[in-house]
C-alpha cells in the first residue's frame, strides 16, 4: 500500500524547561498531527498526537499517547526499548537516504539513540553514536503518557537549520496493550510491519 508523503511546518518558538505538558506555552500553538497505523493507515485503538517546534539550539518534539496501561521494564541506556512500549523519532537531516538518526524513549524515560548508515547491502545500525546534550522528559497521567524531547542541532547537523530548510523525518510508536496484539503507528506509514524505510519519511520544514 502506498501513502502520500506528509508535510509539516515546524515553527520556531522560545521553549523553556521540559515538562511534557501540552498546556504549557509554546506547545499550545505548535503544529500537531495524529499517528496512523503503519501498515494500512487506519486509526489506532490508542491514539498518539505529536507536536513539533524548534528553538535556536534544538528540535523540540512532544508525544501525547493514549494508553490505558503504559508500561516498560527497561531502564538502561541503549537497551532494546523497541521490544516493549516506546515512541521513536527518525531524522534524515540531508534528506538523501544516506543515513538517518533514531532516538527512542519509553515510559521509564529510558533512551536508545543511534544511527543507520547506508551500505551496499542496505543499512547498518551504529549504536556507538549518542545524541550529546539530548534532553527528555516523561509524564504519566490518567489514560496515557507524554514524552518531550529537546534534540540538539549540534549533535545532528552541527548547526541550527536556516528557516525554509527541509528535513526528512518520521515519528512512530510501538504500543503493546495487555492481552491484545501490538500496534505500530507512524506519521508517515510505510505500508509494512517496519519503520526503517527512509524513502517513506515525511518532510519537516523549519519556519
Amino acid at each position: 500500500m502506498t501513502f502520500p508523503v506528509p508535510q509539516i511546518l515546524c515553527p520556531g518558538a522560545a521553549f523553556g524547561d521540559l515538562k511534557a505538558d501540552p498546556s504549557q506555552d509554546p506547545w499550545s500553538f505548535c503544529a500537531g498531527f495524529s499517528l496512523k497505523l503503519n501498515k494500512d493507515g487506519a486509526t489506532p485503538k490508542q491514539g498518539t498526537e505529536v507536536r513539533v517546534g524548534w528553538s535556536s539550539d534544538a528540535l523540540r518534539i512532544l508525544f501525547l499517547c493514549e494508553d490505558t496501561l503504559p508500561w516498560a521494564t527497561l531502564t538502561a541506556h541503549d537497551a532494546p526499548l523497541y521490544k516493549e512500549e516506546v515512541v521513536e523519532v527518525f531524522i534524515d537531516t540531508e534528506g538523501d537516504g544516506g543515513g538517518y538518526f533514531e532516538i527512542e524513549v519509553n515510559p521509564n524515560n529510558a533512551v536508545l539513540d543511534g544511527c543507520m548508515r547506508r551500505v551496499r547491502s542496505g543499512y547498518r545500525k551504529d549504536f556507538r553514536w549518542h545524541c550529546e546534550g539530548l534532553r527528555t522528559a516523561v509524564r504519566l497521567f490518567p489514560g496515557g503518557w507524554a514524552v518531550e524531547l529537546a534534540i540538539p542541532f549540534q549533535s545532528l547537523s552541527g548547526r541550527a537549520p536556516d528557516p525554509g530548510s527541509h528535513w526528512r523525518v518520521n515519528f512512530t510508536r510501538i504500543d503493546r496493550p495487555e492481552g491484545a496484539p501490538r500496534e505500530l503507528s507512524s506519521w508517515s506509514p510505510t505500508g509494512y510491519d517496519q519503520f526503517h524505510m527512509p524513502e517513506k519519511f515525511g518532510v519537516l520544514t523549519f519556519v
